[in-house]
């Protein structure tokens, strides 16, 4: 019976080295690529727009504050590699009207060129317990960090289609893979950037989902993981030991882009999933000693 399982295990990793450059994406080189990094004027929007730059990209930076943008073009441009590096500063909110998103996207490919890559950082958090948080924020959330990704994509898809070269990156988070205490409005509309990443995916373009990042990482550190997975061409990127972990286990009906992938998605979930019950059931105790003390909190109040 082992020797079965043995001999059924060697073929099968065998049949995923056959299927490996059936699945396996071309490197995208960033030398002289053009990279739209939209909600690039700060934080890992602008971390990942400086990682491209090192490397010999040619950045559009969209985001809606132009002071802000001109601030970080010219934090950007310190580390050119080149004298015919060029950073293009474009203010516009991606979430409010498709069709000046798109003409923004055509302003900057006539001046830069195609599209290689897009990076969709765009995104607004906001925490509060479901009935306390304003319809208007549900609405408000869902605008900016997703369709705030749509507009932006569906403006550079046809492009890259022709080409037969893109990348397109939606910038998730940990609240995007599982749902948290608070973040009823925020975790939603990170999880509706997944659906759209896989089912995009299907089509003929090489789209990647950014995830599981871990809150002890600095932007830089997180910029050069997303960058680097950008680049090889991995749909699912994790930052840290606990955004691996979910990484691994929420990858569902996920694609994958290499064997070790495969492999290590096969033979850690039993496992993760283990150590994710430990988990939810301490997050579920939190909430419950949390709740407690404050109705204690409330009495002691009322009686004073």
């Amino acid at each position: 019976m082992l020797l079965l399982a043995a001999a059924f295990l060697v073929a099968f990793v065998l049949l995923l080295y056959m299927v490996s450059p059936l699945i396996s994406p071309k490197p995208l080189a960033l030398p002289g690529a053009h990279v739209v990094v939209t909600g690039g004027s700060s934080g890992i929007g602008k971390s990942i727009a400086i990682e491209c730059y090192k490397q010999g990209a040619f950045i559009t930076l969209v985001a809606r504050n132009e002071d802000k943008l001109l601030q970080a073009k010219k934090e950007i441009e310190k580390h050119s590699i080149n004298d015919k590096q060029v950073v293009l500063c474009i203010s516009v909110d991606v979430s409010q009207d498709y069709n000046q998103v798109e003409n923004v996207i055509k302003q900057a490919q006539e001046k830069l060129g195609p599209v290689d890559m897009l990076v969709n950082c765009a995104g607004i958090a906001m925490a509060g317990k479901f009935e306390e948080v304003e319809v208007s924020a549900f609405e408000r959330l869902m605008s900016v960090n997703y369709l705030g990704s749509v507009y932006p994509s569906r403006a550079v898809i046809a492009t890259m289609k022709e080409r037969c070269v893109g990348r397109i990156v939606f910038v998730s988070s940990q609240a995007g893979q599982l749902g948290l205490f608070g973040y009823t409005a925020y975790s939603p509309s990170k999880f509706a950037l997944r659906g759209l990443a896989e089912a995009l995916q299907m089509e003929p373009l090489e789209t990647k989902l950014i995830s599981g990042t871990s809150s002890v990482c600095s932007p830089e550190q997180v910029a050069k993981q997303i960058v680097k997975d950008a680049m090889q061409g991995n749909f699912n990127s994790s930052i840290g030991s606990d955004g691996y972990m979910l990484s691994l286990l929420t990858c569902g009906m996920s694609p994958v882009t290499s064997i070790t992938e495969g492999l290590q998605q096969v033979v850690t979930m039993g496992l993760f999933r283990t150590i994710a019950l430990f988990y939810l059931g301490s997050f579920d105790s939190i909430v419950r000693r949390c709740m407690m003390q404050g109705k204690k909190s409330e009495v002691v109040d009322k009686t004073a």
